[in-house]
């Protein structure tokens, strides 16, 4: 089977920068894939892709050897291991707020003996290997998202749960949970004592800590405070920010062209 090499990345000590992918295509996809980025997660939760648009995102992303992610819309078994089955090596599970909830994430990504994943691997054994069903459960990653109130009042129980590896902080909704403002890169006091409380939790307990957040200097920050996954923008936002920064870039300079030609209008005509 084809490693999982954000568990290689993991091993040396070392931080995966993932990016995310809202846009419903396979071209867009692909254009990311080749960025350099370690991993790409396709997001069914509030993202615009449905399955169909995520099998031709995989497949674009399979050109690389960036690892291909999925965020799903919901806990619900059946879309949890489709997505597997399609070839993702890790589901990032949103509200994942008690122990049961945990263990039910759990048990949808792993075949018996250690969870009841329903067998029929479709794609994962082109992509990763015809030995998929023997080697899976070493190389799949269980992500469960820590972003509520009630996440953080059962946080160790959540995180003791046996076949979880990675905890994924939103940030939004978090801070929605929390009466805060909803936004990346969080400087309110009460969410950055939470997020700070979920990074010392996590690490006792020996699970991943991620982090989904908006800019480079943000996430860096992260990195340098122990988190080691952490996940900038989106590629909608990327797409959006560029577009606005050229075209204010055209709008500001044409605006100074108009201003020097008035100007010089005005100069030929005495005023």
């Amino acid at each position: 089977m084809h490693k999982n090499k954000l568990l290689d990345i993991f091993q040396k000590g070392k931080a995966v920068v993932n990016g995310w992918l809202a846009i419903p295509s396979s071209f867009s996809a692909e254009i990311m894939a080749h960025q350099g980025w370690d991993s790409l997660t396709v997001d069914l939760q509030h993202g615009v892709s449905d399955y169909q648009t995520a099998i031709s995102m995989l497949q674009a992303i399979s050109t690389t050897d960036t690892v291909p992610l999925a965020r799903v819309p919901w806990l619900e078994e059946g879309i949890i291991m489709r997505m597997l089955d399609a070839g993702v090596y890790g589901i990032i599970c949103p509200m994942v707020n008690t122990q049961e909830d945990a263990e039910r994430f759990v048990q949808a990504c792993y075949y018996p003996p250690l969870g009841q994943r329903s067998f029929g691997p479709i794609r994962a054994v082109l992509t990763a290997g015809a030995d998929y069903p023997s080697q899976a459960n070493d190389h799949i990653l269980p992500i469960a998202m820590i972003e509520t109130k009630q996440a953080l009042d059962n946080l160790d129980d959540i995180l003791k749960v046996e076949g979880l590896k990675m905890i994924y902080i939103g940030p939004s909704d978090l801070s929605n949970s929390l009466g805060c403002t909803p936004t990346f890169d969080q400087e309110e006091k009460p969410v950055v004592e939470a997020i700070d409380y979920i990074l010392r939790k996590s690490l006792e307990h020996g699970v991943i800590p991620g982090i989904h957040n908006g800019f480079p200097p943000y996430a860096l920050k992260m990195v340098e405070k122990g988190f080691r996954f952490v996940t900038i923008s989106s590629d909608a936002r990327l797409l959006g920010m560029s577009a606005k920064n050229f075209v204010d870039t055209m709008r500001g300079g044409m605006d100074q062209g108009n201003q020097k030609e008035a100007l010089s209008k005005d100069q030929a005509s005495g005023y």
